[in-house]
């Protein structure tokens, strides 16, 4: 099992994001992991940077941390040439340290260059065709792509690691599944699903597991719970929410109902380490290997201490 930091872009500026990062290789995590937004969730939360620099002044910080996107969309706000060329020179930077982490994207990030928002059916066509485009160009040379949906004319990335990096894809079902064991490296999830797991490797897919864990550390359990309420209780709404509202004031209306109750079924809160362990045990049960520890907590200085002394041996037992 590996196990990583979730680096909240939404919550805190670029510079912070660097310092959290450099600070989870200091006190053992494995890997850090960043979403790859234009806009927060919550107006309250106000910030969203620029993931591709972060992840470069991440990669140039440290020697061990392995990075990931979580996720990026690559076919709306960019074309899959540009992320094909930012991955391989993200990958370079870091000597291998990169996972490009890919979805069909959200509203929320994707509607702001104009172009509007694909149905469900079409972001997943679109997808496949940006990650046929990506593996394209990373054979080198100069491609052409000519798909329903996305073209490449005559492109060529000249700066190409002798290993790709590896591309885990976003899946909730068996499709999406099918599509991260056929175009990508691994899989990457939000929920504790078996069967994801198992539609994954029922279709060939041999690769890394990714899948995020909700968490919000206090030193109280209310304390937790209110951090959770003023900035990730968007988190409650569900995928259909999620990738539909186009901004941060359309989640804050949507989020308006959510409670302590709801908080408490979602996230694991609270110092004791065993109340979070039980949090992680149903992903690792489902067959995921990559576990990303998302705190919404307010301190994050005080989860990543938490972290070193309490937490991350308990979990080293159970992978």
């Amino acid at each position: 099992m590996q196990i990583g930091y979730k680096l909240a872009a939404e919550g805190y500026g670029p510079q912070e994001m660097i310092r959290q990062a450099v600070r989870a290789e200091q006190v053992g995590f494995d890997f850090v992991e960043m979403s790859d937004h234009f806009h927060p969730w919550l107006e309250a939360q106000g910030h969203s940077s620029f993931a591709w620099s972060v992840l470069g002044a991440v990669a140039a910080r440290t020697t061990t941390l392995r990075l990931a996107t979580g996720v990026t969309c690559p076919t709306v706000r960019y074309h899959p040439a540009i992320i094909a060329q930012a991955a391989a020179t993200l990958a370079l930077i870091s000597d291998g340290r990169f996972t490009l982490g890919v979805g069909a994207g959200e509203r929320l990030n994707e509607h702001v260059v104009g172009q509007g928002f694909p149905s469900v059916r079409g972001r997943h066509e679109r997808l496949r065709e940006a990650l046929e485009i990506i593996r394209l160009l990373w054979q080198g040379g100069y491609q052409s792509y000519d798909g329903r949906h996305l073209q490449l004319e005559d492109a060529r990335v000249f700066d190409l690691p002798d290993t790709p990096p590896v591309i885990a894809v976003a899946a909730s079902g068996p499709d999406s599944a099918a599509l991260a064991a056929e175009l990508g490296d691994g899989l990457f999830a939000t929920e504790p699903k078996g069967s994801i797991v198992e539609h994954y490797r029922s279709a060939g897919g041999q690769g890394p597991r990714y899948a995020e864990v909700p968490l919000a550390w206090a030193t109280d359990e209310g304390q937790a719970v209110q951090a959770v309420l003023q900035t990730s209780r968007w988190m409650v709404t569900g995928w259909k929410v999620m990738s539909e509202l186009p901004n941060p004031v359309n989640f804050d209306a949507a989020s308006s109902y959510v409670e302590e109750r709801h908080v408490r079924e979602l996230f694991a809160v609270g110092p004791d380490p065993e109340v979070h362990v039980q949090a992680v045990r149903p992903y690792l049960d489902a067959g995921f290997d990559h576990i990303v520890l998302q705190n919404a907590g307010p301190d994050p200085d005080g989860f990543l201490d938490f972290f070193a002394a309490e937490l991350a041996s308990r979990l080293r037992t159970l992978g």
